[in-house]
């Protein structure tokens, strides 16, 4: 289980999205690691800006459900976790296809947790850097 203290299948990560943004985006865990997880998200009419390309919230929203996630998974059973901050650099666009995003830790304290997710096109491109840091609170508290 390495750094998880809770265990999920990606069957049981998918079908806790369901009926929230991320499940109304077409967000989809694809792979849970020793250090990573793993969820796709269709560039399409849902996820586009405009002008045709994908919207940068939606790579927010990727970024963050993975986090959310994530934090979840590293905190006690019964913890409640909520985002505090969230960053983006958008690196390219993308017009068509699906994005894969991975998430890993950069901080995974007591009380908070910083995660790093890294949003690629097919090609294997960078289009997004994110951050988020997650409040962890306990059960007890």
């Amino acid at each position: 289980m390495g750094m998880w203290k809770q265990s999920a299948t990606v069957g049981e990560l998918n079908a806790m999205q369901q009926n929230s943004i991320a499940s109304f985006l077409g967000i989809e865990f694809q792979d849970i690691g020793t250090d990573f997880i793993v969820a796709t998200m269709p560039v399409n009419e849902r996820t586009k800006q405009p002008f045709g390309i994908l919207h940068g919230g939606a790579s927010v929203v990727l970024s963050e459900t993975l986090g959310s996630v994530a934090g979840v998974l590293c905190a006690e059973p019964g913890s409640v976790v909520v985002g505090l901050e969230v960053n983006a650099n958008h690196l390219r666009s993308a017009t068509d296809g699906e994005v894969t995003g991975v998430v890993r830790p950069l901080h995974i304290g007591r009380s908070t947790q910083v995660w790093e997710t890294h949003i690629s096109d097919q090609q294997g491109r960078k289009l997004c850097v994110s951050r988020l840091t997650v409040m962890v609170k306990a059960p007890s508290e």
